[in-house]
């Protein structure tokens, strides 16, 4: 009733509230149990509102939950040591990977000798821009030692993308069934694009799935269907899970339309707790340690191979982090004791190097 009614009605209002309320329950697998539900007065950190919970479900995930604190504490000072950034998508998680990155290591004195975060080192080196006031140094010049750099703006050097190209070589790979959606996910998320064929391919048509089911999978004796295609419905009851086995698998049975079926699934919790990895002793010279808990994308070097101070040895993953680790040191590989898709504790041994 005043000048400043927005009209807007709030019957609408109320049904988005009621969707979302709904969308959230499905999430709820994810759902942190102390992830922020109500007002926050964080003012002094200047997290992004849309960032704080992601970054505290990120904390939690890499082990972090209980210096969460710790982890806001730390955003201030990465602020300030990149240099005080706008903080927006992306400049925003390329500030709460260092800051968590900060928690874990002594950067300032170590700045010399420890694998950033690859968001952080792609910042410096040019790939988002030119920040406003220009790059941090000494900071700059510690991480990035000889990596190349982008000058100006990133897109201007880009060269031109050819779609058509690109949904030829698409097509060669996956099958005919490319849309254009497919095309453009695939440009812009080359990565994220492959592992979502690499899944499907493996897993069929989950999307068939309601999304509890998909993330949270069946209760024990609950039955449901599976529409595939109109006319095409499969109905399935969850009967039993089997006894560990050697392999990390568990047997699990169920019915598929009346047929007593099973399926060897991997236990992917119980197999990180039964595979015991070593530790990295910061005693010993040579031995290097994952810098963070998180996946074994790739390993870039061979027992025997000979490596430079500053040369890329592995890529680890953590909830969209990525981190390539380099050599602290000149030498050859003594050992390997990583392998792709590794899970690895923070300071789990990698790999060991000898002068």
């Amino acid at each position: 009733g005043t000048s400043l009614t927005t009209g807007i009605l709030l019957e609408r209002v109320f049904d988005y509230s009621e969707y979302w309320e709904v969308a959230r329950g499905w999430y709820a697998p994810f759902d942190c149990t102390a992830t922020m539900k109500s007002g926050n007065a964080d003012y002094e950190n200047e997290i992004p509102g849309g960032q704080y919970t992601n970054l505290h479900f990120q904390a939690h995930s890499m082990g972090l939950g209980n210096k969460f604190k710790e982890v806001k504490k730390a955003y201030v000072e990465a602020n300030k040591l990149l240099g005080d950034l706008i903080k927006v998508t992306p400049s925003s998680k390329i500030v709460g990977d260092l800051a968590q990155f900060m928690v874990q290591n002594n950067v300032e004195e170590q700045a010399d000798e420890l694998s950033f975060p690859q968001s952080v080192v792609e910042f410096l080196q040019g790939y988002i821009g030119i920040p406003h006031g220009g790059f941090p140094e000494p900071l700059r010049s510690k991480v990035l030692k000889s990596l190349p750099r982008i000058e100006g703006r990133p897109g201007a050097s880009l060269p031109p993308l050819d779609f058509k190209a690109l949904e030829e070589q698409l097509r060669a790979a996956h099958g005919d069934d490319i849309t254009p959606e497919d095309v453009m996910s695939a440009a812009m998320y080359p990565k994220v694009f492959q592992e979502f064929k690499d899944f499907t391919c493996n897993s069929g048509p989950v999307d068939c799935l309601s999304t509890r089911l998909f993330l949270d999978g069946p209760k024990i004796a609950e039955e449901f269907e599976v529409e595939l295609e109109r006319g095409k419905t499969l109905h399935i009851k969850a009967l039993a899970l089997g006894d560990l086995n050697k392999a990390g698998q568990r047997e699990v049975f169920f019915e598929l339309n009346g047929q007593l079926r099973s399926v060897l699934v991997k236990d992917t919790v119980a197999m990180k707790e039964m595979k015991f990895h070593p530790k990295a002793q910061k005693s010993i010279k040579g031995q290097v340690g994952a810098p963070m808990p998180g996946k074994v994308l790739e390993v870039k070097v061979q027992v025997g191979a000979k490596v430079e101070k500053g040369q890329p040895l592995c890529v680890l993953s953590a909830m969209k982090m990525e981190t390539v680790v380099n050599s602290p040191m000149s030498g050859t590989v003594k050992a390997v004791h990583v392998a792709p898709d590794a899970s690895l504790e923070g300071d789990d041994l990698i790999l060991e190097i000898e002068e």
